[in-house]
């Protein structure tokens, strides 16, 4: 065959040809065999949510579950006295199949029901695996699944709504701490009060971490035991509709944190031994068990976890109108090893046997059915090993994301904050790690994410103030470590998003240096929510410095979005000094400068640059953004003749940088 346009734009993986083509062989031969040698589409395939659980008919409940290692299936709930009746005994079809009708009286909207699965020696109560609401007893904490036919079904008012991604900006977020109430938020407070706060900052996607149900809140959704039940902590189905048709309206996509990774173990609430086997949707043996995680690993080679992992893919996007996914843990799902203990130091690394065929071969069918039922919709790839290809078109060899976590950019902040001096910032660092990346793979670049903050880490502006934010925030007040710990906070988001090739994402109140980290209620905490919530009134209080940072945010951002696409335009950069802690950079008209000296101020700082000239546009010294206001932004600078570079257009500018600040020109003329 012809080489693949991964191999053909990067001569290093020739090597690896043989490699990659065989990936992309058996994805498409899987391909074939789900879809019946392509005699069906990937998404007519996808449709098992439409088959099973539970549905009503004209006259009728029908219900099916795939149970192959079952013997006996019988539904108890509100409706039988959560007894064993025959009555309520499924039949048991073709290929562990199993299915029930039910007259229209029998159930009602809000039944609680489960599954009693039998099985060769044992027995269980199951929740459904195909069920759409799931709800926890708030006095015996039990989860069950629930019958959800409102009367009145949600009709979404935005039919029509595409994605920005002109760049794509984007405004990480949990419902459940969207609140400044000690609380779980809902999806109903997160609409009406943070969505308008999101369009406002200039943010013009959500994505939204912990929707699938998951039974320990502290989990932050990672450990999902029903993959097709919204949670039902935060609302209901149709409150998360009415935030999903919302923000569409304000122009913001809905990107879901989709978790296809791993499962929680939980055996009566989750599919960990569903039908009383061990393998019905994971592995057997060793494999079953993620050593890190403490979770169960999918097996991506059988044709029904793939179909029910399809579906839960298509699903979202159909019912709720979700916009894409973010695939967390994505490094995980690749190697037999979870890249636990691996370095990846080479290309080698990605094709030396130690790579899951089965789950590449899932990533790339996901990709290619969610942009088949959505041609605009956005998916994104949490994967820290560097994977070649992984946003790279699945026609073109690769595994179809549109974009991948630019994921070495927050941990190289956190180990500069944490390791190096001040005087230690050299430019060229910061510029390798921030436009370090494939040139066929467009990333989300990001200073840091909820990962950074969750308990045992702390966020970017924690590590720089530290203790010192409890009582130096007062507007008034002048303090070194707040004034240094606030000016690195804006120079390192600038920097950050002004270098992206692809989008910018931000978590929830990071923009505004929310202090503290994220610990969700615990038994080590007493339960409390005082971590798990958003300090709104912070940023909205003018008599203290968290609003300087959340407006330098937005202008920022406006910045970015005044020119279009701007994270396609070239990046050049115009010079970098680590002996003077320099860096600047042009994109398109815009010119961004940065002096990261904490103490080296520059008079009439020259470098070359395309002539004309040029205007402040935005300065993190800003006195308006919490800064000393050093510099007369209102000064039009102009670039002075040089004859050894009028050949090349090229003139100095000279400018006076003060320490610790960056400043973003536009060229005029």
């Amino acid at each position: 065959m012809e080489s693949l346009n991964l191999i053909k734009n990067d001569p290093w993986l020739a090597p690896y040809k043989e490699a990659i083509e065989g990936r992309y062989q058996y994805a498409i031969e899987k391909e074939k065999s789900l879809t019946n040698q392509g005699k069906q589409t990937l998404s007519e395939l996808a449709s098992g949510y439409l088959y099973f659980g539970l549905h009503q008919t004209n006259k009728s409940w029908i219900f099916r579950e795939w149970a192959p290692h079952a013997t006996a299936i019988y539904l108890i709930g509100d409706f039988n006295d959560w007894q064993k009746k025959e009555e309520y005994r499924m039949t048991r079809q073709e290929n562990g199949v199993w299915e029930i009708v039910l007259q229209e009286d029998l159930l009602h909207h809000e039944d609680l029901f489960k599954l009693l699965i039998e099985w060769e020696g044992g027995s269980g109560e199951r929740i459904p695996a195909w069920i759409r609401r799931v709800v926890q007893d708030e006095h015996t904490k039990i989860f069950s699944a629930q019958v959800w036919n409102p009367p009145t079904p949600y009709v979404f008012k935005n039919t029509t709504f595409k994605p920005d991604v002109s760049p794509l900006l984007i405004y990480e977020c949990h419902i459940g701490m969207g609140t400044a109430e000690e609380k779980v938020g809902s999806y109903d407070e997160f609409c009406r009060h943070i969505l308008p706060r999101i369009k406002k900052d200039g943010y013009n996607a959500i994505q939204i971490m912990a929707i699938q149900e998951h039974p320990y809140y502290g989990s932050f959704g990672y450990h999902v035991s029903s993959f097709f039940a919204a949670s039902s902590r935060f609302g209901t189905p149709e409150e998360l509709k009415h935030l999903i048709d919302e923000a569409h309206g304000m122009g913001i996509a809905v990107i879901m944190d989709i978790v296809h990774s791993h499962a929680v173990k939980n055996e009566v609430e989750g599919l960990g031994r569903f039908d009383g086997s061990y393998n019905q949707y994971f592995h057997e043996g060793a494999r079953r068990e993620h050593p890190a995680w403490d979770s169960l690993v999918f097996d991506y080679g059988k044709n029904e976890v793939l179909h029910f992992l399809l579906s839960n893919c298509k699903f979202w996007l159909e019912e709720y109108k979700f916009d894409g996914f973010r695939f967390d843990g994505v490094t995980s799902m690749l190697y037999y090893s979870h890249g636990l203990g691996e370095a990846f130091m080479n290309y080698g690394d990605y094709y030396n046997g130690t790579q899951d065929g089965d789950a590449i071969a899932y990533l790339t069918l996901a990709n290619k059915l969610i942009h088949e039922v959505n041609k605009n919709a956005i998916t994104i790839a949490e994967e820290v090993s560097g994977m070649p290809g992984l946003a790279v078109a699945c026609e073109e060899g690769g595994y179809g994301f549109d974009y991948r976590m630019a994921m070495n950019i927050p941990d190289y902040w956190i180990k500069t904050i944490k390791e190096k001096k001040d005087e230690e910032w050299h430019p060229s660092s910061i510029w390798w790690e921030t436009t370090n990346r494939r040139a066929d793979e467009k990333t989300i670049s990001y200073a840091e994410s909820h990962d950074q903050a969750l308990v045992g880490d702390k966020t970017i502006i924690f590590r720089l103030i530290d203790a010192d934010m409890y009582w130096h925030m007062q507007a008034s007040d002048r303090n070194y470590v707040v004034e240094r710990g606030m000016a690195l906070h804006k120079m390192i988001r600038l920097v950050t998003a002004s270098t992206i090739n692809g989008g910018y994402l931000n978590f929830m109140g990071n923009e505004f240096g929310h202090p503290e980290w994220i610990d969700f209620p615990r038994e080590g905490n007493g339960w409390s929510h005082a971590y798990a919530r958003r300090q709104w009134g912070l940023v909205d209080d003018p008599n203290l410095k968290y609003h300087f940072l959340g407006d330098f945010d937005r202008e920022m951002l406006e910045l970015i979005r005044s020119v279009k696409n701007f994270q396609q335009t070239p990046i050049q950069k115009i010079w970098d000094s680590d002996g003077d802690q320099i860096l600047a950079y042009m994109r398109k008209d815009l010119l961004f400068v940065f002096n990261f000296s904490p103490y080296k101020s520059y008079a009439d700082y020259g470098f070359l640059s395309p002539m004309g000239e040029y205007e402040v546009v935005l300065n993190t010294d800003a006195t308006r953004f919490g800064g000393f206001g050093l510099a007369d932004d209102s000064i039009h600078h102009f670039t002075h003749l040089d004859p050894l570079y009028k050949k090349e257009k090229k003139e100095w500018l000279k400018l006076y940088i003060p320490a610790r600040s960056a400043v973003v020109l536009r060229r005029l003329n």
